[in-house]
């Protein structure tokens, strides 16, 4: 990927995307005339970040729209990398760099809310944290539904989104009434022996086929056969895959003129994430918040055991928001000692972490993992400080 030259074109331009290749970077006209007309009233200023700083102000104040568009511009770079470096630990994904893109950038509202300018954050390196996290939940959870069978999947989902998904894909109504009908059957009938196995819930047997054929039979004009119910059901399975879990589409294929802000445009509604997370039963996400309880007191627990001057650099670093140069002009010690600690710290912590993760999850620690992870642990230790410098009453009602 060949860089931005200027100020114009880091606000104004998007990335195209070949494949999973970078494709070049396209120019939104509109976007282009903004920035010109601010520069001309402020010609001396030509830093990156007071042009950053001056669009988020905008975004919080004035004209939220065009600012928040030219900020999406900025941060083409960081959901690039971002998206290219989450990719690469999810190896068995059928999602690759261009999807990881797509996830990211309909981030962004989550980014501006919660950035910071005022406690030293950068937007870049606060954003790719953000698009790291996003891009990782979102494909965890469309693994999920990879492997669901569509009997599991039938026993999952909602009356409300069951129907909503079979009006989505363009049946009639009269289909529809017969095919919730058909469902209703299924799920009365067709019950798990055991509540952790709904995922991976088998075809059912003849003789269940059978009761549930019967039993839609009884409450239908229409007699039909097991066979059809069968075929009915797993149209409905077809549906709610569709409806739920859509395909990801590029936002870099202009649809219109010059002037209209087609990348923009093309971003998806938040909607999805609700029905994602629909879909993911009771003891998965006990399972989630147990394991994310662990792994926070286990890092609790090894920050508290760090060396003392190793826990003064990291408050210095991620609560004070203090630069290299300043925590060494404080402590009284050189640049390069602070910058070899706090690498040293973080690479003691990581590798706790991925020794952890491998004795209890499982997971075959590779460079990819560990790239992922080292994400997380950076994500941890800044959530960690920021909530430790909250007053007492906060920090009760944030379960810390």
């Amino acid at each position: 990927m060949h860089p931005r030259k200027n100020i114009i074109e880091i606000f104004s331009t998007f990335l195209l995307l070949a494949g999973d290749r970078f494709a070049g970077w396209a120019t939104d006209a509109r976007l282009r005339r903004s920035i010109q007309n601010v520069i001309k009233q402020t010609p001396q200023e030509m830093q990156e970040n007071f042009w950053v700083l001056f669009w988020y102000n905008r975004w919080q104040n004035l004209e939220a729209k065009i600012a928040k568009e030219h900020l999406i511009a900025y941060l083409q770079e960081a959901c690039y990398w971002t998206a290219q470096r989450t990719a690469a630990s999810f190896v068995s994904s059928q999602y690759k760099l261009s999807d990881c893109f797509q996830i990211a950038i309909t981030s962004v509202d989550k980014v501006l809310k919660g950035f910071k300018p005022n406690q030293g954050h950068n937007l870049k390196n606060y954003a790719s944290v953000i698009f790291g996290s996003a891009i990782r939940e979102t494909l965890r959870q469309r693994q999920e539904v990879d492997i669901c069978t569509d009997w599991g999947m039938l026993r999952k989902i909602s009356q409300k989104r069951m129907i909503e998904a079979l009006q989505a894909s363009g049946l009639s109504t009269e289909t529809i009434s017969a095919y919730i009908t058909a469902w209703n059957c299924f799920r009365s009938i067709y019950i798990p022996t055991q509540a952790n196995t709904t995922r991976q819930l088998s075809r059912p047997d003849e003789q269940t086929w059978s009761a549930i054929t019967q039993a839609y039979n009884t409450q239908s004009p229409e007699q039909i056969g097991a066979k059809t119910l069968e075929f009915w059901l797993q149209n409905c399975a077809k549906a709610a895959r569709s409806y739920l879990y859509p395909n990801l589409t590029s936002i870099n294929t202009p649809n219109g003129s010059d002037d209209s802000t087609n990348w923009l445009d093309n971003i998806p509604a938040t909607e999805q994430d609700s029905l994602l997370n629909e879909i993911i039963t009771q003891e998965e996400q006990q399972t989630r918040v147990e394991r994310q309880s662990e792994i926070n007191q286990l890092l609790k627990a090894a920050v508290s055991q760090l060396e003392s001057s190793a826990q003064e650099i990291l408050r210095l670093y991620y609560l004070e928001k203090l630069t290299q140069q300043q925590i060494a002009k404080q402590l009284q010690i050189q640049q390069y000692t602070v910058s070899r600690r706090l690498t040293k710290t973080r690479e003691s912590l990581l590798q706790m972490l991925a020794k952890w993760s491998q004795d209890n999850l499982h997971i075959s620690v590779t460079s990819d993992i560990l790239k992922s992870t080292s994400a997380v642990m950076e994500e941890w230790l800044q959530a960690h400080y920021n909530s430790s410098s909250l007053p007492e009453e906060r920090r009760k009602d944030s379960g810390e």
